[in-house]
């Protein structure tokens, strides 16, 4: 039994899963909560909406290719657009440090403004409060968002459509955030020239969701990275998968960083990064549309869905081997989005 909150309940692994499952599903138990998928599915008298809240708190709040603002939209879309919804409006609420630059602020502000529009959403309402230096580390910013979905595609954040033959596909390079925002921390003593791939993805997946009769899964591997994401999807599930090392894309000035810190890719958290499964037939298409798009010019086929060792996620290593895909047991990267 914990005691206390350990940085690892933050990291998307198992601590993180842990805690979701035996506290706050337990005790806000609903049929809704329990999809447990990235965005509420809600019926309304409109129709159906999808709902997703996130927290960002990023350090540092800069970080080459992006800042805590533009990542604070970026993220937000992402959840919704995984869901296969339209995302539609958000609100932005700061809890800033006494102290905090101006400037500073407004660059966030304008970020996410430009971002907002990229997207095509909304910032619709929020709220600000100030707190005494030493209480907040320089800004924190919480957002929720709203989209509108379409009946065919509520299934899709469940993945309950899947079924063996399935392909995996990846939009791109694994990794790139999360040690864009390492090499940023002033701790490292080197510098280099990784650069995140923070980015609103919900036009390119509209691409996809076209480019295919029926999506069977989506979602942004985050938190925990890649093998978190095939973990939550085969956990209690009648299907295995099983990916190929070979195939997973990773630019190599990340895969160097990763070795020489000691991390895995698949664990590095993503922040422009889609995992989607497929019927097969469909594959070339949804890669066409992919490739068609800037986001997606290095999209793959990265495994597929098994009828074997059902519940789990295998790897095949670069040298023929395998291995069990293991859910992240601890914090790799303390406050990476």
């Amino acid at each position: 039994m914990d005691t206390t909150i350990l940085l690892g309940h933050g990291s998307g692994g198992k601590l993180s899963h842990d805690l979701i499952k035996n506290l706050f599903v337990r005790h806000f138990s609903n049929d809704i909560l329990l999809q447990q998928t990235d965005s509420a599915i809600i019926d309304c008298s409109q129709g159906r909406l999808a709902f997703t809240a996130d927290s960002f708190v990023v350090e540092p709040i800069f970080f080459p290719g992006g800042d805590i603002g533009k990542l604070s939209v970026a993220g937000t879309v992402n959840d919704l657009a995984v869901s296969g919804a339209l995302p539609l409006w958000f609100s932005a609420s700061f809890i800033i440090e006494e102290g905090f630059s101006f400037s500073d602020l407004e660059r966030i502000v304008i970020s996410m403004s430009e971002e907002a529009k990229k997207a095509g959403v909304k910032i619709v309402t929020g709220d600000t409060k100030v707190v005494n230096r030493g209480k907040c580390d320089k800004i924190f910013i919480t957002t929720s968002g709203i989209g509108s979905i379409h009946e065919r595609n509520i299934h899709i954040g469940t993945g309950k459509n899947i079924c063996p033959g399935d392909k995996i596909i990846l939009n791109g390079t694994l990794a790139d955030h999360g040690m864009a925002v390492m090499a940023a921390r002033e701790e490292l003593s080197f510098k280099t020239d990784i650069i995140s791939d923070c980015s609103c993805l919900n036009h390119l997946i509209a691409d996809a969701l076209d480019a295919t009769r029926e999506m069977k899964f989506m979602r942004d591997p985050t938190r925990g990275g890649l093998a978190t994401v095939l973990n939550e999807l085969a956990e209690k599930k009648t299907f295995g998968i099983e990916i190929d090392e070979s195939l997973i894309p990773v630019n190599e000035n990340v895969r160097g960083m990763c070795e020489l810190l000691g991390f895995d890719p698949l664990y590095v958290a993503n922040e422009g990064k889609v995992v989607m499964v497929v019927p097969e037939e469909d594959t070339g298409s949804v890669l066409a549309a992919l490739k068609n798009n800037e986001l997606g010019r290095q999209a793959a086929i990265i495994g597929e869905i098994v009828s074997e060792h059902p519940g789990k996620a295998w790897l095949k290593t670069g040298i023929g081997g395998k291995r069990i895909i293991d859910m992240l047991a601890g914090e790799q990267l303390p406050r990476i989005c």
